[in-house]
This record gives C-alpha cells, structure tokens and sequence, in this order.
C-alpha cells in the first residue's frame, strides 16, 4: 500500500473559490499521444476569499507554458495533482494555459480518451483536469467557446456543448468546428466528441414555438438500433413540458453513442454521451427490458437539463441536489408513460437489496455524505435512489400541487446558480409555507430507520388504534440518530376486500400519517370489523416495517389491496416469512401460498388480470439478496437450498396452470406494456417449467425465436435449472450473434449464472475470448457482475473460488480502471455478515489488495472501511 495514505475530504472544510474563472477559450489539437489543449480564461479574484496564488487542478498533464496578460509567465510550482501559479496581477487577468496529455493511454476512461477509433470525454466527478489545469469544482462557472481542431477524413464530426458557430477546413488535411455554450457551466459538463458516425437526425418544436434539431450519432452500421432512443428523448421533452413546464433552451440536442463508458450516459449541456447500451435498441437483438432502460435513461439525461445544468451542486457533497432529484423525474417519466406499479417494484427492489445493504454496511453514509476520499465513491445508490425516495417523500407530504410550486421557486430563486440540498428543500418549504426543518434530517442521517407496527382492534368501541414506533441503528459513520418526519401511507381492507375510509377524531383524514415522535398512536373509528391494515403503501419511506402480520392478512392484500405495489409487497412479504420459516425448521412452503399463486394464474386464463407483467413478478420468489436483508448474519447455504427446494414447490404444483398459460398466449412482436406483459409472463412460466422437464420444445423454440426477451428468458432458464441443454442452446445463440458486441454481452451474462462445481472454471476461461475485454467497463460488468450479484452458490461457493476470481480481477482493473474496480468490490463489504470460514476467506482477498503498492484512492477507500 501506499506509505501516504488518501486523506479524506470533509463537507465542513467547505470554502468558495479564492478565484473564479468568468470565461474559457478552448483550442484543441487532437492527437492520441500529445493532444495539444490551450486554454484561455478570464479570471477574476473573490474578494470574500482572497489568496495570493491559484491553485489549479491537473492530472497526466505536460506543462508547455503559462501566460497572463500576454506575458511568458514563470512564478509557478508543478506538483502532482497541482499547478500551483504566485506572483499574480491584481483583480482580474487574462490566463492562457498550453499543455499536452495522451489519450490513446488513458484507460482510466475519465478526461480525454479513445473509444473505438472516436475521442469522446468523461469529466464528471473530476475528469476535466486530465484535460486542462483548471478550477476543477462544480461552483467555478463559466461561459465556454471550444475550437476543435482533428484530421477531416478520419473524424469529419467535431462535435462540443452549445450551438456551432463556425467550422471549415485547414491545411494538411484537417478541418476545424468552433462551438460556443450560452450558459455558464462547471467544468464537469464539458464535452468532446470527435469521430465518424452514422447520424439519425429529427427536430422537435417546443411548447414556445422553437424548432430544435435532435441529432443520435451512432457507430457505422448501428443506424437501425437508433430510432428508439431517439423517440425516447422526444417523449422525455414533450413530457418535461407538461409534467414540469420545462422547455429545452439550446438549438441542438445531441446524443452519441460510445462503447467504452464508465457509467450509463452523461449529462453534458446539449451533447449527451452514452453508453452504447443505454442507446442501441432494435426488436431482434434487445429485450424489454432494454427498450424500457434506453427511454429511462435518455429521460433521466435530457432532465437534467434543468435539474443539474442550469441549477448545478456547489460542491460534490450536494450530488443528491440534481442526481436524487433527477431520478424521481425519470421514475415518474416512466410511471406517465408506463406501468406505475412496475415502476415502482423495480425501485424498491434497488432499496431493499443494494441501498438498505450500503446503509447496512462499512461504506454507510447520508444521501449528503459528510466525507469522502475519492470522489467517484459518491455515485451509490444512497445518493442517487434513496436520495429520490427523500424527494419522493417530500411530493407524498407535499401533494402534486405543493411540489410543483416548490419547484418554481426553486428555478426561480437558483437558475443559473450552484447551490445546495438546503436550498432545495427551503423552496420547498417557503412556497407551501411548511417548516420542514425536521424532514430536512433525512439529508444528513445515514441508515435505514424502523418502524414497528402493533395493532389492537376494540370491538366494544368499533376502533383500531395503530402504534408506530420508529428507531435507528447506529452506523459505521454515525453513533447517535434523531427521530425523523416519516410519511406512513395506510389503506385499510373489510373481509372482502373493500376500502374502508379512515376516520380519525370524528374526521375522514388522508391515507398519510406523519411520524415524527419516537411513538405516536393513531386511533381510527367506525370499524364495524377488524380490518386488515396496508402499510407504508406504495412503500411511502424508505424504511424497513416489523409488522407481525399473518400469512392470511397477507395474502389478502395480495387479492384486494387497490394499490398493485402493495398486492407485490404482500406477496414478497409472505414469501420471505416463508423461507425464513423453512431455513428454522425446514417447513414446505405452505399450502394456502401455493393456492394463492395458483388462484393468480387461474385469473389470468379467465381475463381477472391485466396487467401481465405484474402477474410475472408476483410468481417470482424474492431474489436471494432481498431474503439475505433480513438476516444480521446470513445463513447462506440454507437460504440458496431453500429457494430451490421453494422454487421447485411453485414448479411442481403449477405446472398444468403454467402450460396453460404458454398455450393460451403468443407474442405478438409488439413493442407495448400489453405485449412486453405477455413476454414477461411467459418468461417467468418457463423459468418453473424447466426445472419439470415439461415443455422443452416449447422453450427450445423460444430459445431460438425472434424475440431477444424470450429467448434469453428460455435459455436463462435452461441455465438455472442445470438443464443438459443450456450449454448446446448458449453455443447456438453465440453462433447467431457474434458479430453483435451488447447482444454477446447478454451471452456474457447468461455465462455468469452457470451452476455447478465447474461454473468458477468455465467463467474464467471466458477471459480469453474474443468478446472479453479488461479494458471495456461493459464487459467486464456482463461477466463478473452477474456472478457476484445473482449467483450467490457460486460466488460463495465454500471454496473460496469465487472470492479469489474477483479478488485477481479487481488487481487488474485497480491498474486499468480503479472506477470499474470501485463498483465490482461491493460483495466484499459485507463479509462480516457470512460464517466464519467465508469470513476469513473474503478477508484474506480484502488484505491482499490493502497490500497493493499501488492501490487505487477508489479502492482504497472501501477496502478501508471494510477492514476497520
């Protein structure tokens, strides 16, 4: 390890700028090995913070000069991270810097790099200083002119943030493209993109009557995987009109798709990278579940627009303000355009597993952390999905109505600005006259909170008096917790299903009760019989809920409770008793269970469900990382024997219900929730039926059909039902789509599920083929992420053959790509929940990166954590 350790960086050292940089001329002379980046700002002096030096921000950078006012400047120091320049004028001056940096070797894939022949950039968190020394902090805002200078043949589009000004050809073969951006920005939403692309172009008239040109560049032959993504971002524009009165502000919105990206998208003003896979859609190679990302994502990247460009963080501590935010956007985006329920079952399902996991865990932190080391360490699902759940909770206790207001005046007050959680939460409150000082504490308090609930039914007074307390571990990062303001949304059923109103002190209230002492007793009146009660419906808080209910309560929400969400959470709710019963006392899974699913199927034959998709999701037990959530320490090997014995149960007993369903219902190719409902269900169906040996023609036939959801939903099942047939069916779809890089990811992925003491051996042997690269986030992630998340028997296998093959994987990427290293370390951190042999074994991996010589800040910080 390092003889100099990290230092951590606090929210409480928080100091403005000395400096501020008003404007920035960039010239960019691009070249793999010595890009030549000149770059001339106009700086002036915070009178509120003077110093007598700037201190600019560099890394994998050669100086060339430094001019102020025209003059060959020498008063500098050059250090590692840092450009260190003293003898300045007074005020203001003009600053021009010269420096060259390499990106053909940047494999970090963060500043300036090369993906697939295109230079494309990353800056955020802090990717702009391997371009340039600059004040690389978000609340350092300036106007920015880029000229970009490359060799016409080879990258003829030359593309940057804004509207394009000018451009032409240069001797020697090169031509040039001058952009220049409006409005001032951090230095983290810059962008370059220089390369050769095939471009699907359309426009968009916005609710003012401007005409804005929409521009998809995609790589050569990918032209026809384009159109969805690109109907997407439309969709995302006519929506943020009418849901938030939002309208685009540039005269160009650009999009390109690369393949060698760290994350999903960025949301650089007016030039949106990707993902490629987070763009590249068609019928034949993608599923549903593809479709349903790509306008996810491109929603959530055009919102940002608004929240994130125009009102941005102050500093990288406020991620929350624009990332948390933005989620709830595009989560509600979905939910208008979509299935509500569905919706939400996917974002709990983060919660439950990854979020209450991390607050469970060494790298526990608020959705506003108070320290950091590495910057990237702050791209986690607390600030990003728990910091939407806060904004969530906020809209429940608001209304429609209130949050809209709330949201005006927050543009109203910081269009422009770089600003903080504070402020946000301050609009809110000032423009509905709330004090929100204590749901403000949401903000700055880590962990997952829990209420308990105890009911008492009062026959002689026709009462239910409802008794929540609410209470908070201590954490990693913090000891002593305050109470909070959590919104508990009830519905309460009579026996046969029906909602009964909530009466409250002589008075019909809202479904929504406010906690926020540490007990509080709700007392609801004119209850002709005990009703069965429906908690934190639509999962209203972000908490988890002891709540002794019995398996008939819940199974009759499963049937009756108006919310969707609610009937799934009943249902993963009375599954989970279930196995955690049979882990104690290895107990089948209950008879009236079984009947309840059965009854499910039996009303999807005769038309009593809708929606589809649901149906798949309520036959599906709980993933093994939502059942291992409920233990401190997990019982790992009883709960993977229990989910098969379970999953074989469901098999067994529903198996005529599930041919039935395969042979009433046909995919009709349709690209809708109605038909994407059908595929789901058919998917889930096959997943049981496989493991009977029944209708395997019928699965051989999905396997190789044309749609790409059940063919990877067939021969996913073929997989984890250990069939002889899953490797025959793999090496059939290899053969069909080998010359399709994201459809040879899903083949990855499906790689990563194989079962069996051999699975370690096969999977690492994926290494050497051609579709593998270490230096290609998207993957490395196809491989090793489903291993490590979804194949609990293998990666945990007593061996300790799985912990070796991420251990040896995150030594390599420490050296490639420390930030994909960061993400795939998350397994590790929560090895004191395992027994003791695992234990030591996870230990053991987490020691020999601590010892790494070189090991990376990103790693070093978890590892850090976990060990203490």
């Amino acid at each position: 390890m390092n003889s100099t350790q990290p230092q951590a960086q606090y929210l409480s050292d928080y100091q403005p700028p000395s400096f501020f940089i008003d404007t920035l001329e960039l010239n960019i002379e691009l070249d793999p090995l010595k890009t030549k980046v000149t770059a001339c700002s106009k700086v002036h002096a915070n009178a509120n913070n003077p110093s007598s030096k700037l201190v600019l921000d560099g890394e994998a950078l050669t100086l060339e000069s430094v001019i102020i006012n025209g003059q060959l400047h020498s008063d500098y120091i050059v250090e590692e991270n840092t450009l260190t320049i003293t003898g300045l004028p007074d005020d203001s001056f003009d600053l021009q810097i010269t420096t060259l940096c390499a990106p053909q070797s940047n494999t970090s894939l963060e500043g300036l790099y090369l993906s697939d022949g295109a230079y494309c950039t990353q800056c955020e968190a802090q990717g702009f200083r391997k371009i340039t020394y600059f004040l690389d902090r978000p609340d350092v805002m300036a106007s920015y002119t880029v000229r970009i200078v490359a060799d016409k043949e080879q990258f003829p589009y030359l593309l940057s943030n804004g509207n394009k000004i000018d451009g032409g050809d240069l001797e020697g073969g090169l031509h040039f493209a001058v952009w220049e951006d409006p409005y001032k920005k951090p230095s983290y939403l810059f962008a370059l993109v220089a390369g050769d692309f095939d471009v699907l172009q359309h426009n968009f008239t916005t609710m003012s009557g401007r005409n804005v040109a929409l521009e998809l560049y995609v790589d050569k032959g990918n032209l026809s995987k384009a159109p969805h993504a690109m109907a997407s971002l439309k969709k995302a524009m006519k929506w943020d009109e009418e849901r938030f009165n939002l309208e685009y502000d540039l005269d160009v919105y650009m999009i390109v798709a690369v393949d060698f990206f760290n994350m999903g998208a960025m949301e650089n003003k007016g030039l949106n990278i990707f993902n490629s896979k987070c763009v590249l859609a068609n019928e034949q190679t993608s599923t549903d579940k593809d479709f349903h990302l790509i306008e996810s994502i491109v929603g959530h990247e055009y919102f940002h627009n608004w929240t994130g460009n125009r009102v941005t963080c102050r500093d990288w501590f406020q991620l929350s303000l624009k990332e948390g935010l933005t989620v709830f956007r595009d989560q509600e985006f979905s939910s208008d355009l979509g299935s509500r329920a569905l919706n939400r079952i996917d974002a709990v399902k983060v919660m439950r597993t990854h979020q209450f996991a991390e607050d469970a865990g060494p790298m526990a932190h608020p959705i506003r952390p108070e320290k950091v080391i590495e910057m990237n360490n702050f791209y986690t699902v607390t600030v990003y999905d728990k910091g939407a759940e806060v904004i969530r909770m906020m809209h429940t206790l608001l209304g429609e109505d209130g949050f809209q207001k709330g949201m005006n005046l927050y543009f109203q007050r910081h269009d422009g600005q770089a600003v903080t959680c504070d402020d946000f939460v301050n609009a809110m409150a000032d423009a509905n006259n709330e004090d929100l000082s204590q749901f403000a504490l949401w903000y700055s308090q880590s962990g997952t909170p829990h209420v308990s609930i105890e009911q008492d039914y009062d026959s002689s007074a026709n009462t239910l008096a409802l008794t929540l307390t609410q209470s908070h571990q201590p954490s990693g990062d913090q000891q002593d917790k305050q109470n909070l303001l959590i919104p508990v949304a009830i519905e309460l059923l009579d026996s046969r299903g029906k909602r009964l109103p909530l009466i409250y002190g002589g008075e019909a209230r809202d479904k929504v009760l406010h906690l926020t002492d540490t007990t509080q007793r709700f007392v609801f009146e004119g209850l002709s019989e005990k009703p069965v009660v429906v908690a934190f419906e639509d999962f209203s808080a972000p908490v988890k809920v002891d709540f002794h209910q019995g398996l008939a309560e819940q199974l009759h929400i499963v049937k009756h409770a108006s919310s969707d969400f609610s009937r799934w959470d009943a249902q993963q709710s009375a599954l989970t008793q279930c196995v955690r019963n049979a882990v104690d006392t290895d107990a089948d899974l209950p008879t009236q269970v079984l009947a309840t699913l059965n009854d499910i199927l039996t009303g999807v034959l005769e038309g009593k469900e809708s929606d589809l998709a649901l149906v798949a999701e309520l036959l599906m037990l709980p993933s093994f990382e939502t059942l291992s959530a409920s233990y401190e320490h997990i019982p790992l090997d009883n709960i993977t024997a229990v989910i098969t014995k379970f999953e074989q149960a469901i098999a067994d007993t529903l198996a005529e219900s599930m041919l039935s369903v395969i042979n009433t219902f046909k995919d009709d190719g349709q690209q809708n929730h109605t038909s994407a409902g059908v595929r789901a269900l058919l998917a889930s169906c096959m997943h049981y039926l496989a493991r009977t040996n029944r209708a395997l023609e019928y699965i051989a036939a999905q396997a190789n059909s044309g749609s790409m959801t059940l063919s990877l939903g067939a021969i996913k099942a073929l997989v984890l039902a250990n069939h002889p047939s899953a490797d025959a069916q793999l090496s059939a779809f290899a053969a069909r789509w080998s010359d399709d890089v994201l459809v040879m990811d899903k083949w990855l992925n499906l790689q990563a599920l194989h079962q069996g003491e051999h699975a370690i051996d096969a999977i690492s042997a994926l290494y050497d083929h051609e579709h593998f690269s270490w230096q290609n986030p998207n993957r490395v992630r196809s491989l090793l992420g489903p291993l490590i998340m979804n194949n609990p028997a293998v990666f945990h296998q007593r061996d300790g053959a799985g912990y070796a093959l991420l251990g040896d994987a995150l030594v390599k990427l420490n050296d490639i790509n420390p930030q994909n290293a960061s993400r795939l370390i998350t397994p590790f951190l929560s090895w004191k929940r395992f027994d003791t042999g695992r234990q030591s074994l996870i230990r053991a991996q987490l020691e020999r990166l601590q010892a790494l010589p070189n090991l990376s800040k990103d790693l070093y910080e978890k590892v850090d954590k976990a060990l203490a």
